[in-house]
């Protein structure tokens, strides 16, 4: 495969075959992420995805999964994505699904009918990354999309059949806005009732643009125990009535939790609010109130 650059995909891709439709991300403009800064955003040629597919598939007859690579597949105009995504399910037999990053400007640029179509053709899920509920936070970290637009989004994956699996960042309003992030980004999930919900947790690299923030003193990062605090915060504001798989077990994450929305909501808040009340058991440092 001729796949250009380092490669990013979810956890729940490791034994997907990934294809790459471009290179980069879209907007590559958020300001706690350097995945995509060293590429310069475009599309591969239709021609040249389409020889890659066919050289794939030769060498990997009985793949069921496929990922679209770089960071947002979904923002290819939809004739050329529909023609892709038909040129795989011609080639892989057993496939059962096929899945890409998406940003809320990717969705709201396709019709309805065109995501339906997408869907109908194997697009079977996205991943589409919240990061907060709130607009001051999105702005902030230059998201290029407001809350509205995120919650927009998000519903018309929903009506379109598509499986949304979103996320969220802990500690993306730091220490000063905690309780907006928490606050806001319950409210927007119990709005867009995501199929799937990560939290993961801000891990800032020395080149992300943020970092600089924290050098100058203009953010403070989260501790890990506030972090539990926030995610506590968080779940005791869902309202989820359709069911959610929530996981916060990402690599990025002080310590795994997971369960099913809304059945597992209490299990999930008793395990927080034990380890918020036994700090030392699990080597972590009790500051500040405990609860927001």
């Amino acid at each position: 495969m001729n796949y250009k650059g380092k490669i990013w995909r979810p956890p729940s891709e490791a034994k997907s075959l990934i294809i790459q439709l471009t290179v980069g991300c879209s907007h590559n403009k958020c300001t706690f992420c350097n995945m995509y800064k060293n590429k310069k955003f475009h599309i591969k040629k239709e021609v040249e995805i389409k020889k890659e597919i066919k050289a794939a598939a030769a060498k990997y007859k009985n793949i069921e999964r496929i990922f679209l690579a770089d960071g947002d597949a979904l923002i290819i105009k939809f004739e050329k994505l529909l023609n892709i995504l038909k040129t795989i399910n011609n080639n892989f037999t057993n496939l059962k699904r096929i899945t890409s990053y998406s940003s809320p400007k990717s969705i709201l640029h396709k019709s309805l009918n065109e995501l339906k179509e997408l869907k109908q053709n194997g697009l079977k899920m996205t991943y589409l990354g919240i990061e907060s509920g709130a607009d001051q936070i999105l702005e902030k970290i230059n998201k290029g999309a407001n809350r509205e637009e995120i919650i927009k989004a998000g519903k018309k994956l929903k009506e379109a059949g598509i499986i949304n699996s979103s996320t969220i960042i802990l500690g993306l309003g730091g220490k000063e806005k905690t309780k907006l992030h928490a606050q806001a980004t319950a409210s927007i999930i119990n709005q867009i009732k995501p199929d799937y919900l990560s939290a993961l947790t801000l891990m800032l690299p020395e080149d992300a643009p943020l970092y600089q923030d924290v050098k100058n003193g203009n953010f403070e990062i989260l501790t890990p125990y506030q972090t539990v605090i926030e995610l506590k915060e968080i779940i005791k504001r869902l309202d989820l009535e359709e069911q959610c798989i929530f996981r916060s077990n990402h690599a990025s994450n002080y310590y795994a939790i997971k369960g099913t929305l809304p059945e597992d909501k209490n299990n999930i808040l008793e395990k927080l609010e034990y380890i918020i009340d036994n700090p030392q058991k699990y080597h972590l440092k009790a500051e500040g109130l405990r609860s927001l």
